[in-house]
């Protein structure tokens, strides 16, 4: 589609601010692509000035800018028609909304799925091959079941819902509206819960539930387990990545992005907002305040204040760990001068 078809649309989708555009060029665009890997028919996007230098050499026919007059003159030097805007990365992803749409398949019931009798499926449902639906299950309106989904039961799914293939949903599950589950992933199986005894361990049945609010979502092959009682909660809008493990009784607020391989033991309790880099882990019982930032392996053994950013392990505030960081790496010199200034002090001391 031509460029000014591209800004029109936009323009429309996102209401909260107009674009600004280069209206000399009106190039024909045909796909998306990263910065670096564009050719003649794309159209790429540029995050600040960091990445002006990309713009020397990029083939892409259209960019979106920040609001910087130099990047757009930059552009319009080398013959790259743009469009500026606040929030380059935002509109970019709208962006490759209009060239690609992602498989749905339409409303059926494959002859091989198992769906007990007593199981209620809302309306237009897709159901995949060889997925198992137990008793007492209710499945919402629009919700698509991919292949090899099996779903125990009494579980619930909301409306709109996608679970992929391979996933499991146990019992005492219930999954809001527009949630995503992923290839793999496992939603409320049994948490790690068991008693010492003198004879060995003694199994503590898990007889919570697992809430998953309206519009999370879940990476592949990671886990959300059911606590002893109560409940797991995973607030609205959250999403989560693949390899990601949820212990039981965990309280996850609304908004949070936790990436891949990150895991928090039990009784977790985090805010609203919370971004998890990956591998970062938490302890048991710990509580991360609304806003709070953890980098990557970031080790979290005590609570976190809300909007606090914290670094390493144990993780430590983040500004602080930046000075020890710069001491690290300058600590083989620091010894040499110590050894030197222990013989010295041994000279004097004869």
């Amino acid at each position: 589609m031509l460029f000014s078809e591209i800004v029109s649309k936009l323009n429309d989708s996102i209401k909260a601010h107009s674009l600004t555009v280069n209206p000399e060029l009106n190039p024909e665009i045909t796909a998306v692509a990263a910065i670096d890997e564009a050719i003649t028919g794309t159209i790429s996007y540029v995050e600040g000035r960091k990445f002006a230098s990309l713009v020397n050499y990029t083939d892409a026919s259209a960019l979106i800018l920040p609001l910087d007059e130099k990047l757009q003159q930059q552009a319009a030097e080398r013959g790259i028609t743009w469009l500026a805007t606040p929030e380059p990365r935002l509109i970019f992803a709208k962006a490759i909304a209009l060239f690609y749409h992602p498989y749905r398949p339409t409303p059926e019931i494959h002859p091989s799925a198992v769906i007990h009798p007593t199981a209620k499926i809302g309306n237009d449902v897709y159901i995949g091959a060889h997925v198992v639906i137990s008793q007492g299950v209710e499945i919402g309106n629009h919700a698509i079941i991919h292949p090899n989904v099996v779903i125990y039961p009494d579980a619930k799914i909301g409306d709109r819902t996608t679970l992929h293939a391979n996933c499991t949903i146990h019992e005492r599950s219930i999954i809001g509206a527009d949630c995503v589950i992923h290839s793999g992933a496992v939603i409320g199986a049994e948490g790690f819960g068991f008693v010492p005894t003198r004879t060995g361990w003694l199994k503590m049945e898990q007889s919570g539930y697992t809430i998953l609010e309206d519009g999370v979502e879940i990476g592949c092959n990671s886990a959300v387990d059911r606590p002893a009682v109560g409940e797991t909660r995973i607030g609205r809008d959250t999403k989560i990545d693949n390899l990601v493990q949820i212990g039981h009784g965990c309280q996850i607020g609304s908004g949070c992005a936790i990436a891949g391989q990150a895991g928090m033991a039990g009784g977790v309790k985090v805010g609203n907002r919370v971004i998890l880099a990956g591998q970062s882990g938490i302890a048991n019982q710990v509580k991360i305040g609304d806003g709070a930032i953890a980098s990557a392996q970031a080790g979290i053994h005590s609570n976190v204040a809300p909007g606090e950013i914290v670094s390493g392990s144990p993780a430590i505030p983040h500004k602080l760990y930046l000075k020890v960081s710069a001491v690290y790496s300058r600590l083989p010199d620091i010894y040499q001068s110590l050894k030197q200034l222990q013989r010295q002090l041994g000279k004097k001391s004869d």
